[in-house]
């Protein structure tokens, strides 16, 4: 009875935390994002093939290197100073759509101009159209997302992921219904329509809860550099979590991109519900930071527990169901399983350094974590250029596994020295 009436007690106590309800929302969100993720990736995975896959996974990836930049940070921005102050809203929301259209327009037209040369001859079509639907489109949907963040809405950003993978699983169904098989360019542009939807519908349902946004010129220019920041860290993790997929399709190794992309995926799905405790704990670290940064490592201690041990449980998920993913997705990929179960680590590695990274950006360390992530890029830039010509997806796979692991451990050495400095500065 007492072990019962104790249980009872934990989940009153966890019903009663407006974090545990947040992260129930969020973990359910990614759940449903997970299903639809998944009818989307087996859909796609036969719609275009191995091949074509991975001539699409290395547009997308070139892409993503430099997405990161087509809101400047402004997302980011709207948490830091609207969580102070709300009143801020209006003239945040507007630098969220002022920013992005004023870095997209850069970013698409420097993808277009570069991509024959970095990939090869014929992608510039699709690079084009990756690039608009994710430095533009893309960029406003996740920074809107954010500001239902800000105020602790976790079902309503649930809600826009949903809808997000919701829309290109309904456009990947409608091309192989009417074509069985689609190349890389065609998806693209599907891919662009279903983007420019959400987009639209995203920032007229901020409309509708918030009002109007309010445009400042000043601000921009002002937030730019702050911003850059964010966007400099978003960009160095995506060189390393996408440069090795651009390298394959550099090189020509189209069925190997696909092959590695497809067991990448899986592990990106794995990864999400240590997203959904960072994302639902976000607000709640820059609280914690602003109390000093020994009350914030407590808090983050705390879910750092939690998330690594669900990314344990992912990793021995994927170990244990890697041999059904030929299943789904078909027989040409059948040597992505040795792939996936190489790339099992990754949610485990992942779960540590995610909590850690915010630990650093919410006490005001961004800067540290920018300069840490773009020195680990090079370091898998490096890698991929010496193992990728030499074995292939199993040079990428190696090159991953070694970066996320040393960044977990850059972080956690830091978060260590500068605890103890706090202590040390406490005691003198």
């Amino acid at each position: 009875m007492k072990i019962l009436e104790r249980v009872q007690q934990i989940w009153k106590q966890t019903c009663a935390s407006t974090l545990a309800r947040n992260t129930g929302w969020m973990a359910l969100g990614q759940g449903l994002n997970a299903c639809l993720m998944a009818g989307y990736f087996v859909v796609l995975s036969r719609l275009l093939g191995v091949r074509e896959y991975g001539v699409l996974a290395g547009c997308a990836a070139f892409v993503m290197i430099v997405s990161p930049y087509g809101s400047l940070g402004s997302g980011m921005l709207f948490m830091r100073y609207v969580t102070v102050d709300q009143k801020q809203h209006r003239l945040y929301f507007g630098n969220i759509l002022l920013s992005t259209m004023v870095m997209a327009s850069i970013l698409v037209a420097g993808l277009g101009l570069s991509a024959s040369r970095v990939l090869h001859a014929g992608s510039t079509a699709i690079v084009v159209s990756l690039a608009i639907s994710e430095c533009f489109c893309s960029s406003i949907t996740f920074s809107l997302a954010q500001v239902f963040q800000t105020y602790e809405m976790p079902r309503r950003m649930a809600l826009i992921g949903c809808v997000s993978n919701l829309l290109r699983l309904s456009a990947a169904l409608i091309l192989w219904m009417l074509y069985g098989h689609a190349t890389a360019r065609q998806w693209a542009l599907a891919n662009l329509g279903a983007s420019l939807v959400l987009c639209v519908l995203t920032v007229a349902f901020v409309v509708w809860q918030f009002g109007l946004p309010r445009f400042s010129f000043r601000l921009f220019l002002r937030r730019a550099v702050e911003g850059s920041s964010f966007s400099l860290a978003g960009s160095a993790s995506m060189i390393y979590n996408d440069f090795d997929k651009t390298m394959l399709s550099h090189y020509g190794m189209f069925a190997a991109n696909g092959i590695y992309t497809v067991a990448y995926r899986v592990v990106n799905v794995a990864t999400m519900p240590a997203y959904s405790i960072e994302m639902a704990a976000i607000p709640r670290f820059f609280q914690h930071g602003a109390t000093g940064f020994g009350d914030l490592v407590r808090y983050g201690n705390r879910l750092l527990k939690r998330s690594l041990l669900i990314g344990l449980l992912m990793t021995v998920v994927l170990w244990g169901s890697a041999p059904l993913l030929p299943l789904f997705i078909g027989r040409g990929f059948a040597e992505s399983v040795l792939a996936l179960r190489w790339l099992a680590l990754l949610p485990l590695l992942r779960s540590a350094h995610i909590i850690l990274g915010s630990i650093l950006t919410t006490a005001g360390f961004q800067h540290y974590r920018t300069a840490f992530q773009l020195a680990i890029a090079g370091f898998n830039f490096m890698l991929n250029l010496w193992l990728i010509p030499l074995h292939g997806w199993r040079g990428a796979v190696w090159a991953s596994l070694a970066t996320d692991g040393l960044l977990g451990v850059v972080y956690w050495l830091f978060a260590c020295w500068q605890l103890h400095r706090t202590v040390t500065k406490a005691m003198a």
